[in-house]
């Protein structure tokens, strides 16, 4: 795009926040709501223990978890979970580690480097891509996420996942659960936080096991010791509290309620599929503007493996091509600098260890409005920066 003159836009997002993570809250979200919750009281006494297994009844029902499927809140957010999930379950045979993205990437390098695991194919692919579905053995262990945050691509779907597998499916989703229909029977293990879909607060994880990983669980012994907040097991069984709100250790009953607060939330506007929908028209959004645009496209090359959470755009422009890495983060933070100071958009450059460029998030707690009135908004900054940029070049 060569012109350096565009008209400012008059209208902006009511609410400018499009962070990857911590998201944004839902709408109509208040301090208010969080004075039910549990506080100056051990979080093992009746009313914590009801607060916390009221956050696991309402996830399971809005998930629509099968039957025998089991849910947990355990401590570190997204990242604990999978690692929980790691350190108990691997080992007991090959697995495939799946990595396209930052965080899938490191669970590549933790199985490898820190488990140690002797019988370990890692099948990766570069920011844009998938790796190659057809290459997994699914009747070996399967550790993969199923929304790149920080590359916005995800998998089109689990026809490559065996309904008959002999191996368990890891299923990093934090980007995933509450914006895409999950195929739970496909997926053994499935972990997430708080602060994405719902728009809650960090620090806590959910982990989900199948009846295939809670027979893994008690049935397998890692030559490798866990610590106490990674330990589902007791002599060879579940630990049962852990899946009814007796916590592994102490959680933040501010946090619980401020997610029982997004559940709620959830089931006022029409559960499940009513999420399911506002991501999708925040990336319709996108998408009609990327569309018409000449200067930038999707990180995701085939279309089929667009996120419509963490949303993530190349700039095409040649002028930009031909910069250094260092000249295009430049470029970029010069982007999030003009809409921050307009109040238009915060907190959408992209990943730190990914290409130069934007990342929006889509998830459902954002208005598809904001993200329809942001798009003009961006297209003006990028003007605004190159035209900035030339001029002090000339």
């Amino acid at each position: 795009m060569k012109a350096n003159i565009m008209t400012k836009p008059t209208v902006k997002p009511n609410n400018p926040q499009f962070s990857s993570g911590p998201c944004t809250k839902h709408p109509g979200w208040s301090v208010s709501g969080l004075e039910g919750a549990w506080l100056g009281r051990s979080h093992r006494a009746a009313g914590g223990k009801a607060k916390l297994k009221e956050v696991i009844d309402r996830h399971v029902e809005l998930l629509g978890l099968p039957q025998g499927y089991r849910c947990a809140i355990v401590p570190a957010s997204d990242t604990g979970a999978v690692e929980m999930a790691m350190w108990n379950l691997l080992g007991e045979r090959g697995v495939d580690m799946l990595g396209w993205e930052s965080f899938g990437l490191d669970w590549c390098k933790d199985a490898s480097e820190q488990l140690k695991l002797k019988d370990v194919n890692i099948i990766k692919a570069d920011y844009g891509v998938l790796p190659d579905l057809s290459k997994v053995d699914t009747d070996r262990d399967v550790v993969f996420t199923w929304n790149g945050t920080t590359s916005g691509v995800c998998v089109p779907n689990a026809d490559w996942i065996k309904g008959d597998r002999q191996g368990l499916t890891v299923c990093d989703a934090t980007s995933a659960v509450f914006a895409y229909d999950l195929p739970w029977e496909k997926l053994d293990v499935v972990t997430w936080s708080w602060q994405k879909v719902l728009g809650s607060e960090a620090a806590h994880g959910m982990l989900v096991l199948s009846p295939r990983a809670v027979e893994r669980l008690e049935n397998f012994r890692p030559d490798r010791p866990l610590p106490k907040i990674f330990r589902l097991t007791k002599g060879g069984k579940l630990i049962e509290g852990a899946f009814k709100g007796a916590t592994l250790n102490t959680p933040s009953m501010i946090a619980t309620e401020d997610c029982l607060s997004a559940l709620k939330w959830v089931e006022s506007i029409g559960g499940l599929p009513a999420t399911i929908k506002r991501s999708d028209d925040n990336l319709a959004a996108v998408s009609d503007w990327v569309n018409k645009t000449d200067w930038i496209e999707f990180l995701a090359e085939d279309e089929n493996t667009i996120s419509k959470t963490s949303i993530c755009l190349k700039i095409t422009d040649p002028w930009f091509q031909e910069k250094s890495d260092d000249d295009r983060l430049a470029f970029i933070k010069a982007i999030t600098k003009i809409l921050e100071t307009e109040g238009a958009g915060y907190d959408i450059a992209s990943y730190r260890d990914a290409p130069a460029g934007i990342r929006i998030w889509g998830g459902a707690t954002v208005e598809p409005s904001d993200t329809v009135a942001l798009m003009p908004w961006v297209e003006w900054a990028y003007v605004e920066a190159k035209a900035a940029e030339q001029k002090q070049v000339a």
